[in-house]
């Protein structure tokens, strides 16, 4: 039955990595094993021949020398094993050594003149000369038409071979099995660590906290990685710390207008021939109108925290044009707010949308703590554009200006939900802000630092400049003039926090 399409890949893919680590090294190992002993075995055998080859032609050549010089005994010795014959023009041996054939050649006319010509060793089957094995002939021509005739046998050179081939036969074998062996207990002594890691990630949970994976003691990639796996479980825990905050004080928050509109729905159904409906569904509606602010601003930060910090949209934002718009919004507002563009033409990149929320947080907060106005100041200072909004209230505590920026915070002069909202104001502007590439922090209102009540207080957010900002022609109003704004700026969240 054919083999399915594919079959034998999936089944090497299905193996451990140790298995095949091990059969892949084992395999180019016997490979290259193979390879060698076949260059090996060519390269030996090439060059005992050719030892043979020139201990030939060497004997070869003393006996014509001796045969031109007349020095030829009747029987020639052959203290080495090389077989000599000196052949007459009419083709009779004339001299020969002990053993060998003195009636027929070793060579043939036609094989003499091509031995002669080509000046190079051959091969010879000794069997019909009554000499075993194969031998290597060469063949010389001397004075007087005479060929010398020298042989020898390659059986030692064949014995070589043979010895070596067998060595490399039990050998190659054995060196393959040792290195599969060494390679399984070093690839699986390389994999324990990772065993290590699989078992701890396995053990941890979804419940579990402040789980780490083991971390091996030698600093190699798989520490790396331990490492690595570890800071991402810290992320990942610190994130989900966060989320089951947010989700905690998220239905805190929901309980108190939600409680509210119960009971005053409660209270008109049980007696509703003394219920002032309409008081009833003004109660409801500001509970509701609670419910759907912070909606809006749980949703916000979830998307804040959905992009990991990058702005919905990457494009020019005339900030002159949004704090305008920003500001005409509060014509109608209780304190005055008033607007100074110091520099115009002032743009960054990022959403307009986003940049809008965090001004409306900074000017709703001012508005609500303020006493006389409120002050928003757009200005360059070097390659940042910075936004200011200062309330003349009664500010807040230095100790309180960095811990305000955290959700669901809010400090205990501004406790009131009625009055405030849920303590996102802040959070919302920081993330915002640091989405796109700015800073954000709180002073007081006159810049010296001091906390003291009435002092009023001043955000100051800082955002890089995309445009090289213009000197504007408007006026700047006076922001100590009698009745006006306190220069500086106010975060909502910090105030209701």
């Amino acid at each position: 039955m054919a083999a399915e399409p594919g079959s034998a890949g999936r089944w090497w893919r299905r193996k451990s990595l140790r298995f095949r680590v091990t059969a892949a090294a084992a395999a180019v190992l016997a490979l290259a094993l193979a390879i060698f002993a076949w260059v090996l075995l060519g390269l030996l055998g090439r060059s005992l021949t050719a030892t043979v080859d020139d201990s030939a032609l060497q004997r070869a050549n003393r006996v014509r020398a001796d045969a031109d010089a007349g020095r030829l005994p009747p029987e020639l010795s052959n203290p080495d094993g090389t077989l000599i014959q000196v052949i007459e023009p009419g083709g009779r041996v004339m001299h020969a050594t002990v053993g060998t054939d003195r009636l027929v050649p070793l060579l043939g006319p036609a094989a003499r003149a091509q031995a002669i010509r080509s000046d190079q060793a051959g091969d010879l089957d000794g069997a019909p000369y009554g000499i075993p094995g194969r031998l290597r002939v060469v063949a010389v021509s001397a004075d007087h038409g005479r060929v010398v005739i020298a042989a020898r046998s390659i059986a030692e050179v064949e014995k070589s071979l043979a010895a070596a081939t067998q060595v490399l036969l039990f050998g190659t074998p054995l060196l393959v099995i040792l290195l599969a062996a060494v390679s399984w207990m070093i690839v699986g002594g390389t994999l324990r660590p990772i065993s290590s890691l699989r078992r701890g990630a396995a053990e941890i949970s979804g419940t579990a906290r402040s789980r780490r994976l083991p971390v091996p003691e030698a600093d190699d990639e798989v520490h790396s990685l331990a490492m690595t796996l570890n800071d991402m479980l810290a992320r990942l825990e610190e994130a989900d710390t966060r989320q089951r905050a947010l989700v905690s004080d998220a239905a805190h928050e929901l309980r108190s207008p939600l409680a509210s509109i119960r009971l005053q729905l409660e209270v008109a159904l049980g007696h509703p021939e003394g219920q002032d409906w309409r008081e009833t569904a003004e109660g409801v509606l500001e509970d509701a109108m609670r419910l759907s602010r912070l909606a809006e601003d749980l949703l916000a930060l979830a998307r804040l925290d959905e992009r990991g910090g990058i702005p919905a949209r990457r494009e020019p934002v005339d900030l002159e044009g949004l704090v305008r718009q920003g500001v005409e919004r509060y014509a109608d507002s209780p304190v005055t707010v008033s607007c100074a563009v110091v520099d115009g033409g002032l743009s960054v990149t990022g959403d307009a949308l986003d940049l809008g929320r965090v001004l409306t947080n900074l000017v709703d907060n001012a508005v609500r703590h303020a006493q006389a106005g409120v002050a928003v100041e757009l200005r360059a200072e070097g390659t940042a554009a910075l936004l200011t909004v200062t309330d003349d209230g009664p500010g807040i505590p230095d100790a309180d200006r960095e811990r305000v920026f955290d959700r669901f915070t809010r400090l205990d002069t501004a406790r009131s939900r009625d009055e405030g909202g849920a303590g996102l104001g802040l959070a919302i502007v920081r993330e915002t802000v640091r989405a796109h590439g700015g800073s954000v922090h709180l002073e007081s209102a006159d810049g010296s630092g001091d906390d003291a009540e009435g002092q009023g207080l001043r955000a100051v957010v800082r955002l890089p400049l995309t445009t090289v900002p213009t000197l504007s022609s408007r006026p700047v109003p006076d922001a100590r003039a009698p009745g006006g704004p306190v220069n500086g700026a106010v975060l909502e969240s910090a105030k209701d926090q």
